[in-house]
């Protein structure tokens, strides 16, 4: 079975659509991709099909009958309308014709895609075709109305030739049908890979861009080429995701490190694209990590559909784009500079909008990242101040992840039923197999609420997560004698990972519990070390302008509290102090469970777990690192 996108067909396609999209989902190998009216550069080829030992084939769909054609020839076709008008349309060929070219044209500017030499040089690797389909014609037709005299038998499907309820059809000949539709001569001689298939999805479909190792066009020979490297796009089922979302009022429950705020992200992309004039809000509850959407949001918004269209001239490499009608809050924020309210304001504000008695902005469309963290009187005033022609709120949570006690109904609190209008996300993408299964673990060992955990869509509050296939290091258990020698040791594995694993600064973070107790001072101890070593670093939660003004990106070593690093993620975290966990102050111990594991759960690839002291936590890391060490002796002795 076919990997569709979208996974349904919507209710207002063709009788004719609906049929030829079931066929090929069903018929065509489990590794292929079929996009249905995919929006490529301002064109919507009706159905586009990748495979990896195929190539791209695009299909133009025609439900026509014998009463409809009138006049035919290979370029133009006079047709007849239901009310009898004539009209002259483009050949559906030459329509499938210039759909594949149009794609053609984009993808042969990356050089990792063409042929760089000998007879096809300048070609895709790849084959590339395009046929049409006829949905209520039959190849009986075809025969007694000549039709094979415009349009070539190879490249076309008969309504006999794509339907399986029919005597004639099989699925071997469609296969066939489809591989003759190619107009380049060659043939695949080894299948196209994950990477070269990410390569054409990420120039076709902007939307699905994450990151990419590129440079600036280069003239080769007599061509301009782009160099794509280490290509990261979203996964398949995060695109469908993203472009299926459907209107009206929409729930995501995901797992740490799947992807919910890049889907947040790319909907309100997509939103702003197909309505220019609509208000669109994104709210979260922390301060950094609405700097980071703003950041992820503005990076978005201002790549341009194609890489050609840079303007490698500016400093950055492109231009700046404007888009007026996004704004990113974290949700006290929004209060404060939108709204001109405070938090206690909240219950007589609510009053005097049941009454109508107070005007506050509106917005057509509002997205709520880490919406567990938001309590019931939020989201009632959230849902208020929602276009009720759209009502598009977008709620986007991980339960796992929750930190603070909220009563949680949400039919209640914003009056909008999401039941059948929920998606689940439990493939873990940002960690490796080895720090999903310990952090997972520690959870699961350690949450009041694993009872709860959800194996499958509905059936409790917590997601299990699973991992993807990539691997790393196991992450790292280190006890000191003291904090000071606790933070000897990570300076030393900071500078090991920068000058011999080349992670960069920007890619580090550091994370604490509390700054400061009653026997030392935990964030001096931090700094002064990284000063001892010669490490440059940024303290994000110092105060609110240094998490307003945090930048990704910039060259240094991030500090933070776990609680500011929900939504951000590093290739490589340190946690620092954890024999202060749980927080003897703290009385809610799930809470300090949560935050654990969202601290862990930030490490893409390297993390490390340090303390000096011992705490419930610690005793459970202590007998990890016992069997550890135990597995390790007996290893050896049995090497020996």
């Amino acid at each position: 079975m076919a990997y569709t996108i979208p996974e349904t067909i919507r209710s207002t396609a063709t009788a004719g659509e609906r049929l030829l999209f079931r066929t090929l989902k069903t018929y065509l190998p489990d590794d292929y991709i079929v996009y249905f009216e995919p929006e490529i550069r301002g064109k919507r080829p009706d159905f586009v099909i990748i495979g990896p030992d195929l190539g791209l084939v695009v299909l133009e769909v025609k439900d026509y009958t014998k009463n409809t054609l009138f006049q035919l020839n290979h370029d133009e076709w006079t047709i007849i309308s239901a009310a009898g008008e004539q009209t002259t349309v483009k050949s559906p060929l030459k329509q499938a014709r210039d759909n594949m070219f149009h794609i053609v044209d984009v993808l042969k500017k990356d050089k990792n895609l063409i042929h760089l030499e000998g007879k096809y040089q300048f070609q895709l690797k790849f084959p590339y075709g395009y046929g049409a389909v006829f949905t209520r014609l039959y190849q009986k037709d075809f025969v007694q109305e000549g039709l094979y005299a415009v349009i070539d038998p190879n490249l076309c499907l008969t309504r006999d030739e794509i339907d399986p309820d029919k005597e004639t059809f099989s699925e071997e000949n469609l296969f066939e049908k489809i591989l003759n539709m190619f107009i380049v001569p060659y043939r695949l001689r080894t299948p196209l890979t994950k990477e070269e298939i990410d390569a054409i999805r990420y120039h076709l479909f902007p939307e699905v861009r994450i990151s990419a190792e590129f440079k600036p066009p280069v003239p080769y020979q007599d061509q301009l080429l782009l160099s794509l490297h280490d290509i990261k796009a979203m996964d398949l089922h995060q695109e469908n995701l993203a472009k299926q979302i459907g209107d009206k009022n929409r729930l995501i429950r995901g797992v740490a490190g799947s992807g919910k705020t890049l889907i947040l992200a790319s909907r309100a992309k997509l939103l702003a694209k197909q309505h220019p004039d609509w208000k669109i809000l994104i709210l979260c509850y922390n301060i950094s990590l609405a700097q980071g959407i703003r950041q992820m949001i503005h990076h978005m918004l201002n790549e341009p559909d194609s890489l050609f269209d840079f303007d490698f001239t500016k400093e950055d490499g492109k231009a700046e784009t404007k888009w007026d009608n996004i704004i990113v809050r974290n949700f006290h924020e929004w209060l404060k500079y939108d709204l001109r309210i405070t938090e206690r304001q909240i219950p007589s504000i609510l009053e005097k909008l049941e009454k109508n008695e107070a005007i506050l902005p509106m917005y057509d469309a509002i997205l709520v990242d880490e919406g567990q963290d938001f309590e019931s009187e939020w989201l009632a005033l959230i849902s208020k101040r929602l276009n009720p022609a759209t009502q598009s709120l977008l709620l986007v949570e991980d339960r796992a992840q929750t930190i603070y006690k909220r009563k949680r109904s949400y039919l209640q609190d914003t009056g909008l039923s999401f039941q059948g209008r929920s998606k689940i996300l439990n493939i873990n993408y940002r960690n490796t197999a080895q720090i999903v299964k310990f952090a997972w673990d520690f959870y699961r060992t350690h949450s009041v609420l694993k009872n709860k955990v959800a194996h499958r869509e509905f059936e409790g509050e917590i997601i299990a997560p699973q991992s993807t296939r990539r691997k790393g290091p196991e992450p790292g258990i280190f006890k000191a004698e003291n904090f000071a020698q606790e933070m000897n040791m990570v300076v030393r594995q900071i500078q090991k990972l920068h000058e011999e694993k080349n992670v960069p600064y920007s890619e580090i973070l550091i994370l604490y519990r509390v700054k400061r107790t009653h026997r030392q001072n935990i964030i001096d101890t931090i700094k002064r070390s990284l000063e001892q070593g010669q490490i440059p670093y940024y303290w994000l939660t110092e105060d609110e302008t240094a998490k307003r003004k945090f930048s990704r990106d910039d060259n240094t070593v991030k500090i933070s509290t776990i609680e500011s690093s929900k939504g951000l993620d590093f290739q490589a975290v340190f946690i620092v102090n954890v024999d202060n966990m749980p927080f003897p102050l703290e009385e809610d111990k799930e809470r300090e469970v949560s935050l654990l594991y969202i601290g862990m759960t930030r490490a893409k690839e390297y993390l490390c777990l340090s303390y000096s002291g011992e705490s419930e936590f610690t005793k459970y890391f202590e007998r990890i690192r016992e069997e550890r060490q135990n597995s390790k002796d007996t290893k050896e002795k049995y090497v020996r």
